[in-house]
């Protein structure tokens, strides 16, 4: 049956990994991971035969995620807390990134290239992990919290000019050559999306809706974030860049709240097929071949960021625990990393044993989350909120 088995092999397998984190009480993207790894090209058992053609619509499964994440942002969310968000967010970034490249420049030897693009896949932090830890505690309208939300939200906006400038560090003769022409080709790709999604989404929604036809507006809706996706490629971006900001366009209309809650079930299903990709393109033995290295980059990671996020919270003016509650519920490494580190692989810009270092680090940080999470609900007890 060629990719209808392949399909139904991953579904199963992802239902199982889901399930199996379910009970351990982890992130069910580190499920599918894993299910990702178990059905992999470097393990025994079932394997998924037509690696190529999966991987092709794990792209549509990116590109529905980042749409998703994109109609979830909400720049009203910022206003009491944007000195934060909009100053501080950047700067975390900056300062994680700087700081990550930096270790594995001198500490694993990496090359500068590579050296940044890891500094910039743990400079983010999981949006979806973090608000489902803010929401099943009852938590999230806390001023730890709501810090919290205003930098998740500075980070996934990161993600735009990352996938513009990282791809360009490959050459270094022409980088800022590259990254210019790169950075006006977004510039008027964007204003074009902003202006298509402004003037004219509207209109088209409302007029479907006035129809009764709600399957044709979830349709109108898909097509809407990989439609404009689709464009973005063709003008030298990024397919999932494009649905992001599709996505964060949408989000300002009257109709994200109708169009995020008919998407999901579908991102959850493409989702599944994009995390269980990313699995198996990890090569279990690194992490036997590896395993101090691995435990000092994981505790590095823990312990920077949660340095780094606490001390910019701290000095925008947050006091008591409220800057450490913030940095250890941001110090784990988020799913945008996967989408970075399947581009840096696709085009050639990260190594396989860089990949498969950031795809352990990423998955253990998110399963030893729970650890940090009852540390951070011990704090709350002090902190003023």
């Amino acid at each position: 049956m060629g990719i209808a088995a392949d399909f139904v092999l991953i579904l199963v397998a992802g239902l199982l990994g889901g399930i199996l984190a379910r009970l351990a009480r982890l992130p069910l993207l580190v499920g599918y991971v894993l299910a990702g790894v178990f059905v992999g090209p470097y393990t025994s058992g079932p394997t998924v035969g037509q690696i190529h053609d999966i991987k092709l619509l794990a792209e549509i499964g990116a590109a529905l995620l980042l749409f998703s994440l994109g109609l979830e942002i909400s720049f009203r969310d910022l206003k009491p807390i944007r000195g934060v968000a909009l100053v501080g967010g950047p700067i975390q970034i900056i300062l994680v990134c700087a700081v990550g490249a930096l270790a594995v420049s001198y500490g694993l030897r990496l090359p500068n290239a590579e050296a940044i693009w890891f500094g910039a896949m743990i400079s983010l932090s999981s949006t979806m992990v973090v608000m489902k830890m803010l929401s099943v505690g009852g938590v999230t309208t806390t001023l730890a919290s709501r810090v919290m939300i205003g930098l998740l939200v500075i980070q996934d906006l990161a993600v735009v000019p990352m996938l513009i400038v990282l791809p360009q560090l490959a050459n270094a003769g022409g980088i800022v050559t590259n990254v210019l022409r790169s950075t006006g080709i977004a510039a008027i790709s964007l204003v074009l999306i902003y202006l298509l999604g402004m003037h004219l989404l509207p209109g088209l929604l409302k007029a479907v809706l006035a129809w009764g036809a709600r399957e044709l507006f979830l349709v109108t809706v898909v097509t809407t974030g990989v439609g404009i996706g689709f464009g973005a490629y063709r003008a030298g971006l990024s397919f999932a860049l494009g649905a992001f900001v599709a996505g964060i366009v949408l989000s300002e209309s009257e109709f994200s709240h109708q169009a995020l809650s008919d998407v999901i079930p579908l991102r959850d299903i493409f989702g599944l097929l994009f995390f269980v990709t990313v699995g198996m393109l990890f090569d279990p033995s690194f992490v036997l071949g590896h395993v101090f290295q691995v435990v000092i980059v994981v505790a590095g990671i823990f312990i920077a960021k949660a340095s780094i996020i606490g001390v910019v919270t701290r000095l925008f003016g947050y006091t008591y625990m409220a800057p450490w509650i913030v940095g250890l519920g941001l110090s784990q490494i988020g799913e945008f990393s996967f989408v970075l580190a399947r581009t840096g692989v696709s085009i050639g810009s990260i190594s396989k044993s860089t990949y498969d270092l950031t795809l352990t680090c990423t998955i253990l940080t998110q399963a030893t989350l729970r650890i940090l999470d009852r540390l951070r609900k011990k704090l709350y007890g002090t902190a003023a909120t």
